[in-house]
């Protein structure tokens, strides 16, 4: 059965690895392992040994504490909801990053606009 935390920490992973456009296989070269096993890592199937967290960590230009973020704290620890679970939404931020930041903070302050019209 998988822990909630494992299921956290591989959507983090992918999301990070989305978000800069790294492939799966791209990922394990850079750690050293078969592209399968950060499949696994991914969907939570298999859990991630603090030693290559470190490593993934590395290899995606994020501290270890990124994996964790959004975990409720208390005994049960269940993950939050996930907006960056969806890939829309993971397409849509690296676009945005991948823009100059002037260009970034124009579709910013459109966005808040029609935001706050549509409320």
């Amino acid at each position: 059965m998988k822990h909630p935390v494992d299921e956290h920490v591989g959507k983090r992973i992918r999301q990070r690895r989305w978000m800069i456009g790294t492939t799966q296989q791209q990922l394990a070269e850079k750690v050293g392992i078969k592209f399968q096993q950060i499949q696994k890592y991914e969907t939570g199937a298999n859990r991630v040994s603090a030693s290559r967290m470190w490593d993934i960590a590395e290899a995606l230009q994020v501290p270890v504490a990124y994996f964790f973020e959004g975990l409720e704290e208390g005994p049960t620890r269940t993950p939050c909801k996930d907006v960056l679970g969806d890939k829309e939404a993971s397409d849509l931020v690296r676009c945005y990053y991948a823009m100059p930041e002037n260009q970034r903070r124009r579709l910013f302050e459109l966005a808040r606009v029609l935001s706050e019209s549509a409320a």
